[in-house]
Parts: C-alpha cells; structure tokens; sequence
C-alpha cells in the first residue's frame, strides 16, 4: 500500500508516534498482545510460521514501492528512512500490532497492515503513469517472493514431504508459509479500492475531470476492504482455503 493521492505528498505517517519513544512503545504493546494471544490458546503454531513470514514478505513490498518511486524520480521515501530493512521502520502501532492481536483473540483470523511508504507523485517525471507502476511492483514484488520461495520449499525436500504424506520439517514450513503469505498479499492488494495498491489502477482509468469527486470519496473507502473480510469472514476463509490447496498442487 503506498499513501498517495493525485493533490498532495505522503507524509509518512507521523504524529504522536515519534522515533524518541516508537522502539520502546513497539516492544511494550507487543510483549502484552504476545502474552494475551498465548495465553487464549487461539493461535496455531502454523498460524505463528505465517505471522513471523509474513513481516518480512510486507516490508519488502513497502519497500519496493520507494526504490520505484525513487527510480522514477521520487525520493520522498529515501528521505524518510523508509528504504530501510529495520522492521521498526514499516510498523503501524495499529495496523500491525493491536488489529491482528484482537482479530486473533476474537477468533476471526489475524489481518493487518504495515505503515504505507510515502510517495509524492508530483515528483514523479510522469506522475499519472508512473504512479501506477510503483503501486503494482507492490504485488509484483510478492509474486516474485512466492515464486522464490517456492523453490526453496522444493530444494529442502518438501515435494517428498508431500508425495510421501509426512511431516514437513521447520524449515519446510517456514518456505511454504512465506509462499503462501505473499500470493495472499500480492492478491489482497491487487483489489481497486483505497488503499491498496489495486486502487492505483482504477484511479489511471478514470477520467481526470472525474477525479476531484473520486479524491473526495477516497477517505470513506480506506478500511472498506478490511470490513469486507470481516462481514464475508467465512467467504474468504473459502478462498484462502482455495489458495492453499493451488498451492499445495503447485508444489507437489
């Protein structure tokens, strides 16, 4: 996801979350969610393997934004200290730690998000164009991931885990989760609605006289996506079910 607009720059989310006191606050709510998901029993160890994969899998999408942005001109990113692999960098204080915590103590399933790189496509030498691009290397950049990953599941041996029916080891695990984790985000975001990165597409295709009205309806679509998953919880339960057994086919 990246936070941009066709009127005005990102502003890389800051406010009361400030680099003085983000480390220590980032590792106080944490320890707590970590200790309460623990504690209520509800999460799996292949649910945890996912989490963990999950991190990295999402700063490298946030971060693939800034290097196209930057290779087209952009360097609001740079300047930010977003191109960066330091994972306290990319966390939303709620996106990341409070919504998935209370979305897996409720039983519902663990969504969330990582604070989106900030682009001022102004800066861009062809903003209406260019914006897209650097919006789709987002999901892009998961697909590559899952493709890699996939061939790292193979090499450790996990096809003869599952032609055979055994167990599959840590390591097995870990490769298919990740793989798993970036086709589910790369087509999470891929949806046309703000903000994720579908959006961009769907912005390119309207009419430019029609785009102060879609600006002004921006802000009331922004978590429509993630009141979707939890109004048709059990719809898309189903299609990550889907997802996983396209997968598993792939791999064996």
């Amino acid at each position: 996801m990246t936070p941009w607009d066709g009127r005005s720059s990102g502003t890389g989310g800051r406010g009361w979350f400030q680099p003085s006191n983000k480390n220590l606050i980032i590792v106080a709510v944490a320890g707590v969610l970590i200790v309460l998901v623990a504690a209520s029993h509800k999460i799996t160890s292949a649910q945890l393997i996912y989490f963990c994969v999950l991190i990295p899998s999402i700063i490298l999408h946030e971060i693939s934004h800034g290097a196209v942005a930057l290779a087209f001109g952009d360097q609001t990113a740079k300047r930010a200290g977003r191109l960066n692999l330091n994972p306290v960098r990319h966390v939303d204080p709620v996106g990341t730690l409070l919504v998935p915590a209370i979305l897996s103590l409720s039983g519902v399933g663990a969504y969330g998000w990582a604070k989106p790189v900030p682009v001022n496509p102004g800066n861009l030498r062809s903003p209406r164009n260019h914006v897209v691009l650097v919006a789709l290397v987002g999901p892009l950049t998961n697909f590559v991931l899952a493709g890699l990953m996939g061939v790292c599941f193979v090499a450790v041996g996990g096809r003869t885990s599952l032609l055979t029916n055994t167990a599959p080891d840590l390591l097995q695990q870990i490769f298919f989760y990740a793989g798993l984790a970036n086709i589910v985000l790369g087509v999470f975001n891929l949806i046309p609605c703000p903000p994720l990165d579908g959006a961009a597409v769907l912005e390119r295709l309207i009419p430019e006289r029609y785009l102060p009205g879609y600006y002004n309806l921006q802000p009331f679509l922004m978590f429509l996506p993630f009141l979707l998953i939890l109004m048709f919880h059990g719809l898309w339960t189903a299609l990550i079910d889907h997802v996983i057994q396209w997968w598993l086919s792939l791999l064996a």
